[in-house]
């Protein structure tokens, strides 16, 4: 049976003993080979949200619960991520600059769908966008490897694709609506 608090020590012993994503990615990958167990241990998901289970200086841990429909607009992170899903699927559109453009805008590059009990990890200049596809919640737990709160990044605007200083509580009001 998958345990939160095992998961966070887990996670924090792999990012102490290696900085990158490659040691939380198999802890990762160890928890979506049980994903009724995450579901359970969490709660099955009753409401969207951004609800933090552990955050310092180089690790933050998320449980994302994502409406269906829902799509959060291309954003990057400055930080390695390790995404996995636990109930539901999650759409990612991978992003790249535009070489030389003055408005820092984006193209599309590639995509990536995850589905329940599959995992993925982010690299620290990755740029993506997320859609819950189908017509329930979509959980994931989300682990990144710095203070996700806190870090200064970008998203883009979703129509014209150009660079803006990413707004916190704009993403959160997205999950409240």
């Amino acid at each position: 049976m998958w345990n939160m608090e095992q998961f966070v020590a887990d996670c924090r012993t792999a990012v102490d003993q290696d900085a990158s994503h490659k040691s939380v990615a198999e802890v990762v990958d160890r928890a979506m080979r049980d994903p009724a167990g995450v579901t359970q241990a969490l709660g099955e998901p009753t409401e969207s949200g951004i609800f933090p289970i552990y955050k310092s200086g180089d690790l933050t841990i998320v449980n994302v619960v994502w409406k269906p429909g829902m799509t959060i607009m291309p954003h990057n992170h400055e930080m390695w991520a390790v995404i996995g899903i636990y109930g539901g699927r999650e759409d990612n559109i991978f992003w790249r600059r535009v070489a030389d453009d003055p408005n820092g805008r984006i193209e599309a590059a590639g995509a990536r769908a995850l589905s329940t009990g599959e995992y993925a990890p982010l690299g620290k200049d990755l740029i993506h966008s997320v859609t819950n596809p189908i017509p329930k919640l979509t959980g994931a737990i989300h682990v990144y490897g710095g203070d996700f709160f806190e870090a200064e990044r970008s998203e883009w605007d979703p129509e014209n694709l150009t660079e803006h200083a990413y707004d916190m509580s704009k993403v959160r009001a997205l999950f409240e609506d």
